[in-house]
């Protein structure tokens, strides 16, 4: 008789956003007379950028005749995009990251999920509480988590870094040594962001302990502010201690058509069994190969155009449409005298639940009497209890009628 995996039986309840849908759809079926307006997740509404589309339709148009017709691709990405991203994202920023260094594939949350793979069993692995939820429930898939903690709400293996609003969301380093440390940067789901100066306290405490920062930087197109790193590897030294991952899907509407990409710099290292150093660019380029087939030719010749000039500009334009909602939204909830920080170099508002309303309280109302659907807080850790995420995805009709129907509630 087979046998399951029994750390799938350590996972704790549903997926966030499958109980979201789960209780949004109980409700649509007791009201289906009801106008929902969604907040939550952060799936885009906006079109796909014209460079992205003419560039896919020409792609095609070459898989149809024998002479340009491509079959597989290479996993880790076509060189034309990978040359493009190594570029436009890093080199003209000054920083130092080669084409060879970029991992293409169909999304962020494959890979944060999957880059746990390559690290040993034993591996002691830090969060910030609230987080996204895929680092800690592929961890707990590993079997790095260990049991969970009903008093805690918590997994007993995990080093949680709370992210509170006393330490304004912004966890402080660990108090014990660890192997991994997941930083998300604009943070999903608080908005906010690191200095250069704070950033590179992890990246010194990262050398002085032997640890590798997992840095997902899926926003970063989002950031406003002066001074704020758009990548770890501004930070002298992390090229030895940190992977980043990026997404198109946010800042190019890709989250149907499905890419991203992630960095790992031949300069990081880790140590096998015996101590010695084994290059793990060399590891995930293994596991990329076994596992994966790569992106599609037209999805990449797709996100290669959004570099170009008419890319660029029409990238900008979707990112401003949706930080204008995002301070739609923030300047909304403050008005109606909710606390909220976030979006403003990212495209989600953390907001306080009123006094009396836990996070799923809060969601209830919103949905039962406002017919809103956002985000509790506590689905992205026991620290976010309390707190509730609002996304800046949707439209600007919906989300302009989303804040009148807030300001008309009553707590």
């Amino acid at each position: 008789m087979a046998r399951i995996n029994p750390h799938y039986k350590e996972l704790r309840g549903s997926y966030l956003f499958s109980e979201i849908a789960r209780r949004r759809a109980a409700f649509q079926k007791e009201h289906p007379e009801a106008d929902i307006i969604s907040l939550g997740i952060g799936d885009v509404t906006r079109p796909l950028p014209e460079a992205a589309a003419a560039a896919m339709r020409a792609a095609v148009d070459e898989l149809t005749r024998e002479e340009t017709f491509r079959g597989y691709g290479p996993e880790q990405g076509y060189d034309f995009l990978r040359e493009a991203i190594a570029r436009h994202d890093y080199r003209d920023r000054g920083i130092d990251v080669r084409p060879e260094e970029v991992f293409v594939s169909d999304g962020s949350k494959c890979d944060v999920g999957n880059i746990q793979e390559i690290f040993s069993q034993d591996a002691v692995v830090a969060v910030q509480d609230p987080v996204y939820p895929v680092y800690v429930d592929s961890n707990v898939m590993a079997g790095r988590a260990g049991a969970y903690d009903r008093e805690t709400n918590r997994y007993r293996n995990i080093v949680y870094l709370t992210c509170s609003r006393e330490n304004g969301f912004k966890p402080s380093l660990p108090g014990r040594k660890v192997d991994l440390i997941y930083l998300c940067y604009p943070n999903n789901p608080t908005g906010v962001t690191l200095t250069r100066d704070e950033l590179k306290r992890w990246v010194d405490y990262a050398k002085e302990n032997g640890s590798i920062i997992l840095y997902d930087s899926a926003y970063e197109a989002f950031i406003r502010e002066d001074g704020v790193p758009h990548s770890i590897y501004e930070i002298e030294g992390a090229r030895e201690v940190a992977i980043e991952f990026r997404s198109f899907s946010k800042t190019a509407g890709f989250t149907g058509v499905r890419c991203a990409y992630t960095v790992v710099p031949r300069d990081l290292k880790a140590k096998d069994d015996e101590g010695g150093d084994v290059v793990v660019a060399d590891l995930w380029n293994r596991r990329h190969t076994t596992k994966f087939n790569g992106v599609s030719y037209v999805t990449q010749r797709g996100a290669a155009a959004l570099y170009t000039p008419e890319g660029k500009a029409q990238i900008a334009a979707l990112v401003d449409y949706y930080m204008a909602n995002a301070q739609l939204i923030r300047e909304g909830l403050r008005a109606a005298g909710i606390e909220a920080c976030g979006g403003v170099n990212a495209p989600y508002i953390w907001l306080k639940t009123p006094d009396g309303y836990d996070s799923w309280a809060f969601f209830d109302k919103l949905l039962r009497e406002a017919h809103i659907v956002g985000t509790p807080g506590v689905g992205f850790g026991q620290a976010g209890e309390g707190y509730f995420r609002l996304s800046a995805f949707g439209s600007r009709e919906n989300t302009e009628r989303a804040v009148e129907r807030i300001a008309k509630l009553k707590w």
